[in-house]
């Protein structure tokens, strides 16, 4: 299962200006099949137990606020090599050097405030998958 599925968030910004709509349209688009999906609103404790393999770096506590600070849309998707997959749909994680058609590019403000979260590896898509979803809440 390891490289079949990332975990995907569409992020406060992006929520509160009303593209989650856009951007689930381009995810299903792209050809990934969404395992399960909620929409929730992480306390400061969740999103620092979320965030805790950046803990003691210069962005951590600014990206904690930030993910705590509106609803934010949360997924599994599948693909096949999900990770790398989606990782090249949603470009870099700063818009201003995103490749053109990616969701970054389009929808993202800045570095912190680009949108969308996608894992950077099958292991921590894993253990995000895991954070955020159940084994009842997810349809294979």
């Amino acid at each position: 299962m390891g490289n079949e599925i990332t975990l995907a968030i569409i992020k406060p910004n992006a929520v509160r200006t009303g593209k989650t709509g856009p951007i689930l349209a381009m995810i299903n688009e792209a050809g990934f099949e969404i395992l399960a999906m909620k929409m929730l609103k992480l306390t400061k404790q969740q999103a620092e137990n979320f965030y805790e393999i950046h803990r003691g770096k210069d962005f951590y506590e600014n990206l904690v606020e930030f993910m705590s600070s509106g609803p934010i849309v949360a997924m599994i998707l599948r693909h096949r090599d999900a990770v790398n997959e989606f990782r090249k749909l949603i470009g870099n994680t700063d818009p201003a050097k995103a490749e053109p058609g990616t969701i970054r590019k389009i929808y993202g403000v800045s570095v912190q405030m680009n949108a969308v979260h996608g894992s950077d590896s099958d292991e921590n898509a894993i253990r995000e998958a895991d954070f955020f979803f159940s084994e009842i809440e997810r349809f294979y």
